[in-house]
């Protein structure tokens, strides 16, 4: 790197790349004049951590913007960054070669072919809507909505972490139980959740749930199965408390070869296929509704997440 005066000025020009996010967004603006709602869709990031990253690189002059009516239009500076810069950059265009950089620039061209033809917004999202970001349509709000359609009775939330959850279930069940074998995010629940009347949590093993048998009208068992010696024995213990007719979801990621990642969040299990998760679901004698591998994240390592949805038989 000829050229660079100072330690300091290499290693900042240095941190500036070595995010992948501003190399992406520096991707997409070396080659068109794109707005931060058309990057917040391509990208499909936060509006937020488009517009601080957008920010970083206009600061560094890395970007220049114009106005465009009511939006602002932001591009690469190409010759006129500062030269150091210049020189990472060349090396990053000429030698970085991405599936996610490809899939970004397809994503762009249906975007600008969109603006070009003046296609209002429902016209250039038909039949792709959720890749799609428009102002206050986001998975949170969905979720809060279709929450609003339940009707639960009595639910266990197993590995309920911090109560996130529960404090969208509380409003519409009877009661919700909550256990998690982690202290702090038991703390953690408390805190959230105590203003709901119908909410209980506990600290406890979800290998060994203490509760009753035929406690419970539903159990939610979110992202618990890959975090726990023995996943079988826990939908043998969620059979057990549930009360003949009721329900069970499960979310567990799929199987996958990335312990090194997946371990830090503290999985002690690589994943599991959707033909072990019916297994294991049946073996606990929990008739299986439907399993499938219900998304694979867009980013790599484009981990799977199998859903699963099984009742506990009446009895005859």
């Amino acid at each position: 790197m000829d050229g660079l005066t100072t330690l300091a000025t290499a290693v900042n020009t240095l941190s500036l790349f070595a995010e992948p996010t501003r190399l992406r967004l520096m991707a997409l603006l070396a080659h068109e004049e794109l707005t931060v709602a058309e990057l917040v869709s391509i990208t499909e990031m936060a509006q937020s951590s488009v517009s601080t990253h957008l920010a970083k690189l206009r600061d560094a002059g890395l970007l220049r913007d114009r106005k465009a009516g009511a939006s602002t239009l932001y591009a690469l500076k190409d010759g006129n960054m500062p030269a150091e810069a210049r020189r990472v950059w060349s090396l990053v265009q000429t030698d970085v070669k991405d599936a996610l950089l490809e899939a970004d620039r397809e994503r762009a061209a249906d975007v600008v072919k969109a603006r070009e033809s003046n296609l209002a917004w429902p016209d250039a999202a038909a039949g792709r809507m959720e890749r799609h970001y428009s102002p206050g349509r986001t998975w949170e709000s969905t979720a809060r909505g279709l929450f609003g359609l339940m009707r639960l009775g009595d639910v266990i939330d197993v590995g309920a972490g911090d109560g996130t959850i529960a404090e969208l279930l509380a409003p519409r069940a009877k009661s919700v139980t909550c256990i998690d074998r982690n202290a702090k995010m038991v703390e953690a629940a408390r805190a959230r959740l105590e203003g709901a009347k119908n909410v209980a949590v506990h600290l406890g093993d979800a290998q060994n749930l203490p509760f009753d048998d035929a406690s419970f009208d539903q159990a939610a068992v979110f992202n618990v199965l890959t975090q726990v010696a023995s996943p079988a024995r826990v939908l043998g213990e969620i059979a057990r408390v549930l009360r003949p007719g009721g329900t069970a979801a499960i979310i567990t990621l799929g199987a996958h070869e990335h312990t090194d990642v997946s371990a830090s969040y503290g999985d002690v299990q690589a994943g599991f296929t959707v033909r072990e998760v019916r297994r294991m679901a049946q073996k606990a004698r929990l008739a299986v509704d439907s399993c499938d591998v219900a998304c694979r994240e867009k980013r790599p390592p484009h981990f799977e997440v199998v859903t699963a949805f099984a009742h506990k038989n009446r009895e005859p």
